[in-house]
């Protein structure tokens, strides 16, 4: 065993966001209200008293609006919250949502309503943009408190709060001033301390201090042990991920897990041992690894500052390195980085020129008792849906209303503390349609809000109840649940047919929904590990991996056809076909994902069979690995050597539960065939604990791998595809396929900062065929989500009409009534 931590949410791909959009919309040619008027009061308030049971995965109890992060907890928080950007079925922005807007999808005009009209407007000469958030009137809270900006205010600075760890970050966006507050320095003051804690590490630990140093020989030993103070604390959370996931391990050392339990002596001997800082000795002991010390675990035990001492040694005090390999928490702060933030607060706070700090954010102000403006340097498209995307919370439930007094610079906490907030985790309270009533047994009880703006909801009562991926089906058709979320894919529409006397996915007893999923499938390849020489951005080092991707790609169609059927298709640019930014087929220049050949002529022609276009795929590889150094026998038909830093055989991984079950695994299989008759081996690490996936590409270890990326509404590049993603650099740890393009971190950036839609197209699709020349993605499958409902049990006509990717049918769920 080794390494690293399990990153569930990462692990679904997720780079960034969830957005809800919790607004309600209704088409002008139908109203519930009419259908409604046919029910007999009686009859209705018996349909009201029924619960409708939602099918859900797995809660965390984390329901906080601030601090939810699984799909799961999210879906749950969304039912007591509301954000404050209203967004349309195609992911549009309803600026004027107050009055509401009126907008045509698929031939029916639809009116859409939120709590807040939102404005963006960018002044080119001050390079500044303004976002103006306004409340509407008597908004209330589930309690019936009337919401106002003030409310407002406290959510902004909840979120901006240096102690914030939730999923939701700000920072990604640049508001006048908000660095400043978080860090309570002047930009001066900042930069001033910033320079001298990069001096002082560029000098050395070693260094010994002269007179004609920029800093006091106090500054520097207090910036040296405040990094191994940071470094320290990295390596505590090591300690504490093993000893929470891994304390079977144990048993290697010569011990239980009753022993673990009852000292707190072994858990860094535990950690150390998992993490490959040490391994077991003769006799029981455990020894480290790069130090040789020994420890006997029965009288002598491993401490933090032994497992400091490794980590340092082995890095030859390198903390950067160390932090960009062995982090076990790669989306929290790097060693380094944290050393300085400290150093620059702490040297700050006895600044005379600091003397009362940063008191408030300054591109954030509330102008009167309904409207709050932010500000920004620069424009960037996204930022929008980040700072008008927050949920509307209570400042007198998640907050303090005695610590709030906007005039003098008090919102609701005190600074550094968000315990009040944090307290109410797991009780959520908003605008929203729903009040939050319990989580008992599995099981999340909501009761309908009487003050929601949009009316109070048809159905009085709604559970979400856990209930595992493979029983939603059944759960449905029997009558365990009433509504349910599932993967489109053969089997499940074959299961849910099979219910239905017309053979169906929608009859009697099951209706179903279909969308396109926010995200899509991909194979991905790390260009620090997959190339030739040291350059991954070489032509050779391209050319190697469009030869494995050129025999990868044309494995998709069957693969996926075989495993979704019509629940999904093959895409060829590294986008959702959801998106406004996806390439079209009719789009000039459009290709087929890796379809030319290393002279960039076409490998497929329309009369080609199938097996045909497998042949000239392998052929064209040939080509390519000719290319990139490979010596090749035209006799044997064989590669038989691989050029300096490249290998003739790559680890592929796929997280399909040790059967192959996993979209990818037969394009994987069929790959490895072929790759096999010309003497290049890909070898497919079937994985039963995709965890160990997530840790790889934590570590940057993996070579090609299967995974799916979910989307937000704006195609925003940023987090996957810049160059400080790459983990370890500071940024999203996002960018696993290693791509460092300065050419597409540009194109990245001017696309943010257009709000020219077709502008932005163009952009982006330059941006794409980078992506598509550093052959770092085979971008695989557009799969599609579906909804169940019981036709017997919910009555269909009061489901929000036109579900789309954008646009769930929980969107609606105010409307929805029970038979």
């Amino acid at each position: 065993m080794n390494k690293k931590r399990s990153r569930v949410l990462a692990a679904l791909l997720a780079l960034i966001m969830c957005i809800g959009v919790f607004t309600a919309c209704q088409p002008k040619t139908t109203t519930p209200e009419t259908t409604e008027a046919t029910v007999a009061p009686a009859e209705t308030a018996a349909a009201e008293a029924v619960p409708l049971v939602v099918a859900e995965g797995e809660f965390s109890e984390k329901f906080s609006p601030f601090f939810a992060d699984t799909v799961y907890d999210v879906n749950a928080m969304e039912m007591t919250q509301v954000p404050m950007l209203t967004t349309d079925r195609m992911g549009g922005i309803v600026y004027n949502a107050i009055e509401g807007e009126t907008i045509p999808y698929n031939g029916t005009d639809y009116t859409y309503t939120g709590p807040c009209d939102v404005s963006v407007k960018y002044d080119e000469a001050a390079d500044i943009t303004t976002y103006t958030i306004k409340l509407a009137d008597n908004i209330k809270f589930s309690d019936g408190t009337v919401a106002d900006a003030d409310d407002i205010i406290f959510t902004f600075y909840v979120f901006a709060d240096p102690s914030y760890v939730g999923s939701t970050t700000l920072g990604s966006y640049n508001i006048i001033g908000l660095k400043n507050y978080q860090t309570q320095t002047s930009d001066d003051v900042y930069t001033k301390y910033m320079d001298m804690a990069v001096a002082i590490r560029a000098a050395g630990a070693d260094h010994a201090w002269a007179a004609a140093d920029a800093w006091t020989q106090e500054q520097q030993t207090a910036y040296w042990d405040l990094e191994k103070a940071a470094w320290i604390g990295d390596v505590q959370d090591i300690v504490n991920y093993v000893v929470a996931n891994y304390a079977s391990y144990v048993a290697d050392l010569g011990k239980t897990e009753a022993d673990l339990a009852a000292s707190d002596q072994l858990n860094v001997a535990l950690g150390m041992y998992v993490w490959g800082f040490a391994a077991p000795g003769d006799g029981g002991t455990l020894v480290g690894g790069t130090t040789g010390t020994s420890w006997d675990l029965t009288t002598t035990f491993p401490t933090i500052e032994d497992l400091y001492a490794e980590a340092y040694a082995k890095y030859a005090g390198d903390a950067e390195a160390f932090f960009g390999v062995e982090a076990a928490d790669t989306a929290a702060t790097g060693t380094v980085a944290q050393a300085q933030a400290d150093f620059i607060s702490a040297q700050a706070k006895v600044d005379p020129a600091m003397a009362g700090g940063i008191p408030n954010i300054e591109g954030i102000k509330k102008i009167d008792q309904s409207t709050v403006e932010v500000k920004t340097k620069g424009y960037e498209a996204p930022a929008v849906y980040t700072i008008g995307g927050l949920y509307l919370t209570p400042l007198h439930y998640y907050g303090d209303e005695a610590q709030y007094d906007y005039a003098n610079n008090k919102f609701g906490h005190p600074f550094g503390d968000l315990s009040i907030a944090q307290s109410k985790t797991t009780q959520p309270m908003g605008i929203g349609p729903y009040k939050f009533i319990k989580y008992e047994n599995r099981i999340c009880y909501f009761e309908a809000n009487e003050n929601y703006f949009k009316g109070e909801p048809k159905t009085k009562y709604v559970q979400f109840k856990e209930t595992i991926d493979s029983e939603v089906v059944a759960a449905t058709a029997t009558g365990t649940v009433d509504v349910g979320d599932l993967n489109g894919s053969k089997k499940n529409f074959e299961e849910i047919a099979g219910y239905n006397s017309n053979g169906e996915i929608t009859g009697d007893k099951i209706a179903t929904t279909k969308v396109d999923n926010l995200g899509y499938g991909y194979i991905g390849m790390n260009a620090d590990n997959i190339l030739v020489g040291t350059d991954p951005a070489s032509t050779e080092s391209k050319d190697l991996r469009k030869a494995i991707a050129t025999v990868l790609a044309v494995y998709r169609d069957a693969a996926y056809d075989s495993y979704y059927g019509e629940a999904a298709s093959v895409v060829n640019y590294p986008i959702s076909n959801t998106s406004w930014a996806a390439p079209q087929p009719t789009d000039e220049g459009y290709k087929v994902a890796f379809s030319t050949d290393v002279d960039g002529n076409d490998i497929y022609n329309s009369n080609m069979t199938q097996d045909e276009k497998y042949a000239a795929a392998l052929q064209a590889a040939i080509g390519y690995f000719k290319a990139a150094g490979f010596t090749y026998d035209e006799a044997t038909g064989k590669l038989t050597a691989a050029p300096a830093g490249a290998k003739l055989s790559y680890e592929a991984v796929v997280g399909g539960d040790g059967i192959g079950d996993h979209p990818s695994f037969a394009v994987l299989t069929d790959a490895a065939a072929a790759f096999a008759t010309i003497g290049f081996e890909l070898k497919i690490n079937d994985l039963t604990d995709t965890s160990v996936l997530w840790d790889m590409l934590d570590a940057g270890s993996q070579e090609i791998w299967c995974a799916a990326w979910q989307a937000v509404i704006d195609p925003d590049m940023y987090q996957v595809y810049h160059s400080s993603g790459i983990i370890g650099r500071g940024g999203s740890d996002s960018n696993h396929y290693h791509i460092d393009d300065a050419t597409l971190d540009q194109l990245i950036i001017d696309a943010r900062k257009s709000d020219d839609q077709s502008y932005r197209k163009a952009i982006y699709r330059q941006a794409l065929d980078l992506i598509a020349d550093w052959a770092v993605e085979i971008p695989a499958y557009q799969r599609q989500n579906c909804t169940v409902f019981s036709s017997e049990r919910v009555k269909m006509d009061t489901v929000t009409p036109d579900i789309t990717t954008f646009w769930s049918w929980l969107k609606g769920i105010e409307l929805v009534e029970m038979q």
